[in-house]
């Protein structure tokens, strides 16, 4: 099935409600014909208000323009936006067949029986229902719910998918199962997909690109792995897993430098103005060597396939370190540490 791979632009968006409420700050994002972008953040920080913008179910304040391709579509309403939308629910009609769930979109719009059969039966293939065709969603399991709601959302053949928080009603085995199904399942597709949720495991697995939002406004753009490694706020590198704020006296900011434990480290670039971080997983304990640091294991967390260590050394009351599940070390120990420099990642105060 061929959809449409439409460039969505939004250039200064911002939505302030009747109250003076302000749900989002001016935004501006571009997303690619058929990418998968995921608009990623905590409750409350704007990224459902920026989904139902691009939707049509809220309007923009004055000034901010919605473009999906070259058509201008900021004051269009939602029923011709042609957009096709799935929600936590999955929505479906409990009364009526997987087969008639997918066609209803086409059936209001009055296609004519035998197109509307052979898009249906297009996209059972497409999304792996095959048999399935007369069951009722009472009679499906979770992923399959979640296929039905999607090949119904693509079965008009929609410009742009919006997707908010499919899995969140899911509890977590199943869930991870069917992040990657979902994930494979846009990728068949191709179509530009904007996908809304708080889970970054999900977001990693799904999205090409995510856009980390924070206080109404997007914090930071770009792939899973350089928002992971090289995060430019704060708050992106703790929203993003765990991480470690390295304490810095004025002799240490003074020099450019971090000191733990009896050794000191040469401080990323950036970092003259905002934090030095470091992931768990990137803070190495072993036997003292001469150029590692000293540091006491107060507390062992055993975690199955991990271990999390939280150390204390001169210069740092607290770090937190990831280590196999074969680690020797117990609480009382004295352990050395070791950061590679590269390691150390440089983020800004987040701009609330």
């Amino acid at each position: 099935m061929e959809l449409e791979r439409t460039r969505i632009e939004i250039v200064d968006c911002a939505k302030t409600y009747a109250d003076g409420t302000r749900g989002l700050k001016p935004t501006t994002l571009t997303v690619e014909p058929g990418e998968v972008l995921a608009l990623l953040g905590p409750s409350g920080c704007g990224k459902t208000t920026l989904l139902r913008l691009l939707a049509g179910l809220e309007a923009a304040d004055p000034g901010g323009r919605i473009l999906f391709g070259d058509q201008d579509v900021t004051a269009r309403p939602v029923e011709k936006r042609n957009v096709g939308m799935v929600f936590q629910s999955y929505a479906l009609f409990p009364q009526m067949t997987v087969e008639a769930n997918i066609g209803y979109g086409l059936k209001v719009r009055g296609v004519a029986e035998a197109e509307r059969r052979r898009a249906v039966g297009e996209l059972v293939d497409l999304v792996r229902l095959n048999g399935l065709e007369s069951k009722r969603p009472a009679e499906l399991s979770g992923g399959q719910r979640q296929r039905v709601a999607l090949a119904r959302a693509v079965a008009v053949r929609p410009r742009v998918l919006l997707l908010d928080e499919p899995l969140a009603a899911l509890d977590a085995k199943l869930k991870e199962s069917l992040r990657d199904e979902l994930a494979e399942l846009l990728r068949r597709l191709g179509i530009t997909a904007v996908h809304v949720t708080h889970d970054q495991h999900e977001a990693f697995a799904i999205a090409d690109r995510l856009a980390v939002m924070h206080g109404g406004s997007i914090v930071q753009v770009g792939r899973a792995e350089t928002l992971y490694r090289a995060p430019t706020h704060a708050f992106v590198a703790d929203f993003l897993g765990r991480v470690n704020r390295l304490e810095r006296d004025a002799d240490a900011l003074a020099r450019g430098v971090v000191k733990i434990g009896g050794v000191e480290w040469s401080c990323p670039s950036r970092s003259s103005d905002g934090g030095v971080l470091v992931r768990p997983e990137d803070v190495q304990l072993g036997p003292h060597r001469p150029d590692w640091a000293l540091a006491t294991v107060r507390h062992r967390t055993f975690l199955g396939e991990r271990i999390h260590l939280r150390v204390e050394a001169d210069g740092q009351s607290s770090l937190l370190a990831d280590v196999p599940p074969d680690s020797p070390f117990r609480v009382g120990d004295t352990v050395g540490v070791w950061v590679a420099p590269e390691r150390l990642i440089a983020a800004m105060e987040t701009a609330a």
